[in-house]
């Protein structure tokens, strides 16, 4: 179950959409920004209802 979720990149700052899988629980992981290409670590969160909150952070604040 892939959601699409909107962040802001770190380093640009550009938004952008990232896909989660929220059956897959809480998550950490890094994924390249798709404008500026550097290493983004991001950190979902599954709530009880099954949204998922994502956060995003540079790879020098992870």
């Amino acid at each position: 179950m892939l959601v699409p979720c909107d962040i802001s990149c770190p380093y640009c700052g550009e938004p952008i959409e990232v896909l989660v899988d929220a059956s897959a629980g809480d998550q950490n992981y890094v994924e390249d920004c798709q404008v500026c290409c550097r290493p983004i670590t991001l950190n979902i969160h599954i709530d009880a209802d099954g949204d998922a909150h994502v956060g995003a952070t540079s790879e020098n604040d992870a």
